[in-house]
């Protein structure tokens, strides 16, 4: 069976579009309430999801995703309870791309194999582990290929010809591309530097290339979508979402997704 990822981006590619990619934490503000979010986001118009898998030491988020991952925690958010809420949401009829970004450890505790059955038998696409340098990569890939789910790769402007090259060819699904050095969050102007970036990437593929870190405008995923396939928003959909009321957050949440996609305007 076809991944998800491949044919959803093949059809916007095909189509002329460029894919929206929201990411949230799972467990933030709850279990229930991120949930929730998650459904009424791709209701709003998203292409498909990230979903932040809650770890201690999430060395390349910024503030607001190490303050969800925390409250996450605190709750008892897991990898195990991450791939529930994955199994809830298909349960919905949610049938768009799923995919987690978490940090090595978590999968190693849980063990690899066994996250691989449970994650396909849940209905997870793809994940994306900051922490897991292309170099040691194949062996996660091989066992997560087997099971129709795509392990991510993520490039950043320091990134050298010879890495970019390696984390291309074992790519599966998209390139990540980091637009800037640093960590997530919310930023007012995009790096210069993004569009040689996936220039660079391109030069290695012809994979799908997404940008990440520091989106938060429609001005932005509108700029991406000239020189990418796409573009990834996640601090600035939290920092809205922590604004508001728990009850209000899937509603905030969805208004934030619209804006993005510049049916409302701020």
């Amino acid at each position: 069976m076809a991944n998800r990822i491949d044919t959803t981006l093949a059809a916007l590619r095909n189509e002329g579009k460029s894919a929206l990619v929201p990411f949230i934490t799972l467990g933030y503000p709850n279990r229930q309430i991120s949930e929730a979010m998650a459904a009424s986001i791709l209701e709003a118009g998203a292409d498909m999801l990230e979903l932040g898998v809650p770890f201690s030491d999430p060395l390349a988020d910024g503030p607001t995703i190490q303050m969800t991952s925390f409250h996450a925690l605190e709750q008892g958010a897991s990898l195990q309870t991450s791939i529930e809420s994955v199994a809830s949401l298909r349960t919905r009829g949610i049938d768009s791309p799923l995919i987690f970004l978490g940090y090595l450890n978590p999968f190693l505790n849980y063990g690899i194999e066994r996250f691989g059955k449970d994650a396909a038998d849940a209905g997870l696409d793809g994940v994306i582990i900051p922490d897991l340098p292309p170099e040691e990569a194949s062996p996660y890939q091989a066992i997560l290929e087997s099971r129709n789910i795509h392990l991510i790769p993520l490039l950043a402007p320091t990134s050298t010809e010879a890495r970019i090259a390696q984390a291309c060819k074992q790519a599966r699904g998209f390139i990540y591309c980091v637009s800037v050095t640093g960590v997530t969050s919310a930023r007012s102007e995009l790096s210069g530097g993004v569009e040689e970036l996936v220039r660079r990437i391109r030069s290695h593929s012809d994979l799908p290339v997404l940008v990440g870190f520091g989106v938060s405008r429609h001005e932005h995923v509108e700029r991406i979508g000239r020189f990418a396939d796409g573009a990834i928003v996640g601090s600035a959909l939290l920092d809205s979402v922590s604004r508001a009321s728990i009850e209000d957050a899937a509603m905030t949440a969805s208004q934030f997704i619209r804006q993005l996609r510049g049916v409302e305007r701020q």
